[in-house]
């Protein structure tokens, strides 16, 4: 999730939105009750925007992108970071509640802990949407907004395959799984959207995990940081992989992707087939040298005027578009979810994948 470095004019009185998607790893199908009844609120209002620790390109991104573009369409704008962990969030969203806030956006560290803070946000006359990581275990919360996590995974589980044939010869290919932060919503639904490709040729003997290391949570990564896949790597490519080759590794983002391949180098293996997401300019380089595989373009700066585009349609006493009503279960209701087209990028196509980008078409195009 990343996108252009500046968001300006963001649309005040734009119709509802149609972007055809589907639901994502989730897959509950009862059917969803509509979101928050639309009150509208004055102009200036305080929006509150609640975002995770500072782990990726793309969040540092997000904070500018949000301050940036609820000042321009008119609001007051709250953007918090939560770098000291959970009770800080917790404590940011309460703090939104009592300045006023008409909207909360929440980007959860852990969505499973802010259930109260969000019931007193519910309370106060606020609309709480989900932004990037669905809100689990609680009714209060009227939308998420995300693309669709579960495609991801796929796109991720897919773009491993096509490389393994393309660089690594004949099968059967001994490959990896790393997955995200346990405490992260996202991070299973990426796996699971993952595994739905792999899970056949791991089945088959096409692809070999010699690790035995095929669970979520033998393959998760503790805050998403990329110490802890470099060392998780640097182990099994010590002892599993001391004379066997490494051909592949589901990485779930670019911040681990280049983590597991700088234990690779560290090794003095083969580069393996890695995958990822984000579009980290760092890891658009790696592609372009043919060293990551992939990446999942998901532009920040588009779901963040998604997100504004909510916020004014709620201002102006207006409900906002939708496009999934069934898939996102979150273990209290059906959350009316709009997600948003994530797109495999590797070498083939990275130059046409950010040529319009203002920050990646100068990295693509030289």
């Amino acid at each position: 999730m990343r996108g252009v470095a500046t968001l300006l004019v963001v649309f005040g009185a734009a119709g509802a939105l149609a972007l055809a998607g589907c639901g994502g790893g989730r897959r509950s199908r009862a059917a969803a009750r509509p979101g928050a009844e639309a009150q509208g609120f004055e102009k200036g209002a305080t929006i509150g925007v609640a975002l995770p620790q500072k782990t990726s390109e793309n969040w540092v991104l997000a904070e500018k992108l949000f301050q940036e573009g609820l000042e321009e369409a008119g609001y007051r704008a709250d953007v918090q970071f939560a770098n000291g962990g959970v009770p800080e969030q917790q404590n940011q969203v309460q703090t939104m509640v009592i300045k006023g806030a008409r909207v909360v956006v929440v980007g959860a560290i852990d969505g499973s802990q802010l259930g109260a803070q969000v019931k007193e946000a519910k309370a106060s006359g606020a609309t709480v949407i989900a932004y990037d990581r669905l809100l689990l275990n609680t009714r209060a919360v009227d939308y998420y907004l995300a693309y669709d996590n579960f495609k991801v995974g796929e796109l991720q589980g897919r773009s491993l395959l096509e490389g393994l044939k393309k660089r690594k010869g004949q099968a059967p290919w001994n490959v990896e799984l790393v997955a995200g932060s346990p405490d992260d919503s996202n991070s299973k639904v990426f796996f699971d959207g993952a595994m739905s490709v792999l899970r056949p040729g791991i089945d088959d003997g096409t692809l070999v995990v010699k690790s035995g290391q095929t669970s979520f949570s033998q393959a998760s990564t503790q805050g998403w940081k990329s110490e802890n896949a470099q060392k998780r790597m640097d182990t099994l490519l010590a002892g599993t992989y001391s004379k066997a080759e490494l051909a592949g590794i589901l990485a779930p983002n670019d911040t681990l992707a280049r983590a597991v391949l700088t234990a690779a180098r560290a090794a003095g293996k083969e580069l393996p087939v890695v995958t990822g997401q984000d579009s980290e300019v760092e890891s658009v380089k790696s592609i372009l040298k043919g060293e990551q595989y992939s990446t999942i373009n998901k532009d920040t700066a588009n779901l963040v005027r998604h997100a504004i585009e909510m916020v004014n349609d709620l201002q102006q006493g207006r409900t906002p578009a939708v496009n999934d009503t069934r898939s996102y279960g979150n273990g209290a209701k059906i959350v009316p979810a709009y997600l948003l087209e994530p797109r495999i990028v590797t070498l083939e196509n990275v130059r046409e994948s950010y040529a319009n980008d203002p920050v990646l078409k100068h990295v693509v195009i030289p």
